[in-house]
């Protein structure tokens, strides 16, 4: 289902400054797009779960308005399919999952464009890299959208 509401990262404390924000297309949509705006509205990216493959290994594809498409997947199978069966057990699925997943985002050349690490923690803690490949280099800003739509996104 998608996440109707918009979400919106703000420069200050007081929420009067917004940087960017993400919001689903679509209401009902398994597979929905997300699109990443400015602070005008103007798109600066979008992300999508592919619904298919993510019944394995979540996948998720992420584009720019340059015409940079690339797909992210949970980087280890096993822990993947781990997920999936402790989600399965009765009453232990509503434990929450005791393995770390984390995530890689890959151009069309197999070239690593975001990088999602969950650290160990008490609390939700990301390391979350954006190299440049060719002297290209994702949007922060839609790096960081697709970083915290993973943490909200991915029932877990």
């Amino acid at each position: 289902m998608a996440f109707k509401e918009q979400v919106t990262f703000f420069a200050d404390e007081a929420k009067t400054r917004p940087v960017f924000g993400f919001k689903a297309r679509s209401r009902m949509d398994l597979g929905a797009t997300y699109d990443v705006t400015d602070p005008q509205g103007t798109a600066i990216g979008w992300f999508r779960k592919d619904f298919g493959k993510s019944l394995l290994r979540s996948t998720w594809h992420i584009g720019t308005p340059d015409g940079f498409q690339g797909m992210g997947q949970e980087r280890n199978q096993t822990v993947a399919v781990l997920r999936r069966i402790w989600e399965l057990i009765p009453f232990v699925g509503e434990i929450p999952v005791p393995w770390m997943f984390h995530f890689d985002f890959t151009a069309a050349d197999g070239s690593v464009v975001l990088s999602s690490t969950r650290k160990p923690a008490l609390r939700d803690v990301y390391e979350i890299e954006v190299p440049s490949v060719n002297g290209w280099q994702l949007d922060w800003r839609v790096a960081a959208a697709m970083a915290v739509a993973l943490d909200a996104l991915q029932s877990r």
